[in-house]
């Protein structure tokens, strides 16, 4: 029971990472309607960013955490008004081919400065090792990715749906040409939603290096993991990519600890059973 509890815990930690990684995506395809197949790439930015100010810069984690996420989330903010932009009004497929091709290009350039090996990094002790609970040994790291990821979950809620930044992007989304009429700075809106996605991204590469590791492929080799999540949670809200990336997590580590020899297959088949019972997403209605 004890070793269960422990393995459980490792997953809801890499559902939350997965969340934060994710969540981007969710609401730029959600509320932007834009297909960035690029959003990990600018998580392995912020994953590199990270690497650089931790080890050979001597930041410390926290603050290599906030260098990752602010730098990750620029040039999400310079590529939005370059490229991006001029893409809002294309079609999918445009928006598809452009974006695969962004994530062959931050690939080849971070190959090309940092090399193709696998990066790791040193955590700090107060985030190593295993603390004791009621018997059960609980990763430090682990349990510091729950509440990074859980005040994160709290926070996107809170910020898309009780505020007027939230209010007046879905008004932007639904009737852009209104909304202009009605004086909201649309474009703006877009550049910042656009940011916000790519910080996530990055900040969730920077955590992602300890658990899911770190080199130039990073952006494809987890590109169906992101997309998994936003289908099975669907993207009409931030709650329902929380619970699918979470759901997803928990299958995912405890399918690999006991049934190693079926190895990330059960990840496609929770994929497939909650898309046949909701083909929407998890709180997405039918008719909506």
């Amino acid at each position: 029971m004890t070793a269960f509890l422990s393995v459980l815990l490792d997953g809801v930690a890499s559902g939350m990472l997965l969340f934060v990684l994710a969540v981007g995506l969710s609401v730029t395809l959600g509320l932007m309607n834009v297909v960035n197949l690029a959003h990990g790439a600018f998580g392995m930015v912020g994953g590199y960013v990270c690497v650089v100010l931790l080890n050979r810069m001597g930041v410390p984690f926290p603050l290599a955490l906030l260098g990752a996420t602010v730098a990750a989330g620029l040039l999400g903010l310079v590529l939005e008004r370059t490229l991006y932009a001029r893409l809002y009004r294309r079609d999918h497929l445009e928006q598809v081919l452009f974006s695969i091709g962004l994530v062959f290009v931050l690939g080849a350039a971070v190959d090309w400065f940092m090399g193709a090996r696998q990066q790791l990094i040193q955590l700090p002790a107060w985030l190593s090792g295993r603390v004791e609970f009621w018997g059960i040994g609980l990763g430090r790291y682990r349990i510091f990715l729950i509440a990074v990821c859980g005040a994160l979950v709290a926070a996107l809620h809170l910020g898309l749906v009780r505020t007027r930044f939230g209010a007046q992007l879905r008004a932007a989304v639904d009737d852009g040409v209104v909304a202009r009429g009605m004086g909201l700075p649309v474009p703006r809106l877009f550049a910042l939603t656009f940011t916000l996605g790519s910080a996530l991204a990055g900040l969730g590469g920077a955590l992602g290096v300890e658990v899911l590791g770190l080199d130039p492929t990073f952006p494809l080799k987890y590109m169906v993991y992101f997309l998994i999540v936003v289908a099975v949670g669907g993207t009409n809200t931030v709650i329902g990519p929380f619970i699918a990336a979470l759901l997803l997590g928990i299958v995912d580590v405890l399918g690999k600890y006991y049934v190693p020899e079926v190895g990330a297959f059960i990840i496609y088949t929770a994929m497939v059973v909650l898309l046949l019972a909701r083909p929407h997403g998890l709180l997405k209605r039918a008719d909506s």
